[in-house]
C-alpha cells in the first residue's frame, strides 16, 4: 500500500498558476504510475493526468492538454502537477493516485488515493 499526501492547493485568480505536489510513502512507491484526478461539487471524478513510474511517459485528459504538466522526482517520492492558465472551471478538489498503469484515465486503475487538495480559481 502506498500513502499519498497532496499539497499546494489554494485560491488563485483566473489566468494564474499553481503547482500541486503529492508526496508518496510506503513500499516501493517509486515503482507506481501516478495520476491526478479532480472532482468539482456535483460532478463525477475527472481524470487530469498520469505519469509512468520512470517519468518518461505521460497522459493527459482533454481539460489539461496544453495547460498542465505532470512530472515526478523519484528521489523525493514526489509527483507534481503544474497548472497554468487556470480557469474558473478548474475549481475542484484535486486527488493524487497511484496505480500500475499510466496510460489510463479510469479511476478504477488506481488503487491508492490521497485525501485531496482544494483548488479554487476566481474569475
Amino acid at each position: 500500500q502506498v500513502q499519498l499526501v497532496e499539497s499546494g492547493g489554494g485560491l488563485v485568480q483566473a489566468g494564474g498558476s499553481l503547482r500541486l505536489s503529492c508526496a508518496a510513502s510506503g513500499r516501493t512507491s517509486s515503482s507506481y504510475a501516478m495520476g491526478w484526478f479532480r472532482q468539482a461539487p456535483g460532478r463525477e471524478r475527472e481524470f487530469v493526468a498520469a505519469i509512468s513510474w520512470s517519468g518518461g511517459s505521460s497522459y493527459f485528459g482533454d481539460s489539461a492538454k496544453g495547460r498542465f504538466t505532470i512530472s515526478r522526482d523519484n528521489a523525493k517520492n514526489t509527483v507534481y502537477l503544474q497548472m497554468n492558465s487556470l480557469k474558473a472551471e478548474d475549481t475542484a478538489v484535486y486527488y493524487c493516485a497511484a496505480g500500475m498503469r499510466w496510460d489510463t484515465h479510469h479511476a478504477a486503475d488506481f488503487g491508492s488515493w490521497g485525501q485531496g487538495t482544494q483548488v479554487t480559481v476566481s474569475s
